[in-house]
């Protein structure tokens, strides 16, 4: 399997590209609009042929790059099936693999950061790799106060459904403020001052409930532009309407800078 994370610095979210080397099918999960450009040129360079793009939830921190992909690329958008978006291509839900190629894509429910949101959990021959959208980060968790969040669904979603995984899965978030790419079940069940060491499901709801977070920069044209895929609302700020456009943009590099939205 082929695999990169790319990063889009605004949002601080990390988008997955997994390819099947055998077939040239690949896809992407959790893609963003202002990369578009340049994540098809990362496809291309590889030999790849973008086939689908995969979401976790519907963002409230940035716009998915889902359609302008599929206008770009032909590519198909895919999407929890609770979420019955009118503009997607293809569903899935727990219990039924998502194949591309060779690649087998398990999708896990996990509500809590938003009542629909899903992960995603690929074995390889060497390594089993968790996407775990929103739901987990790195010593962290996505926000419950917003978007139907329910604190009390996201801890049962992480200790049911993550933390009885093996220690050694390698985990993916679908952000992080502080540079860091990559954590483990171990590490989180250990670590991680929200959810880890023995929190219990009393101590975490205390925990979300006085967060006291700024409201999201974005979530006020993100959260219905994405339920349209990607489409730009008429609401967009100025500053943000460039990536609205279908145009060519210059690659650049995988590495957070900024610090951003929670999640």
């Amino acid at each position: 399997m082929i695999f990169r994370q790319l990063f889009e610095k605004d949002s601080s979210t990390y988008t997955y590209l997994l390819g099947c080397e055998e077939t040239g099918e690949s896809v992407l999960i959790d893609p963003v609009i202002e990369t578009v450009e340049r994540d098809l040129e990362v496809i291309k360079s590889l030999n790849l042929k973008l086939t689908y793009t995969l979401e976790t939830h519907i963002h409230a921190d940035h716009l998915t790059g889902a359609k302008k992909m599929r206008t770009l690329s032909g590519s198909k958008i895919v999407v929890p099936e609770m979420d019955q978006l009118a503009c997607a291509d293809l569903f899935v839900k727990e219990g039924e693999i998502f194949q591309v190629g060779t690649i087998n894509i398990h999708p896990l429910f996990t509500p809590g950061h938003t009542s629909t949101h899903h992960a995603y959990l690929v074995n390889t021959n060497s390594h089993t790799l968790l996407f775990s959208g929103d739901a987990l980060l790195i010593e962290a968790c996505g926000r419950t106060d917003f978007q139907s969040g329910d604190a009390h669904a996201l801890y049962k979603s992480v200790i049911e459904k993550f933390f009885t995984l093996p220690n050694e899965t390698l985990v993916y978030p679908a952000h992080d403020y502080e540079g860091r790419q990559i954590t483990t079940i171990g590490q989180e069940k250990l670590r991680n001052p929200r959810l880890g060491n023995g929190k219990t499901e009393e101590e975490f709801v205390e925990i979300m409930e006085n967060m006291n977070l700024p409201y999201p920069r974005k979530i006020d044209f993100a959260v219905p532009g994405n339920t349209r895929c990607g489409e730009c609302p008429e609401n967009v700020p100025q500053e943000y309407r460039g990536a609205c456009e279908i145009q060519d943009a210059p690659a650049s590099e995988n590495i957070p800078k900024k610090q951003g939205d929670q999640g």
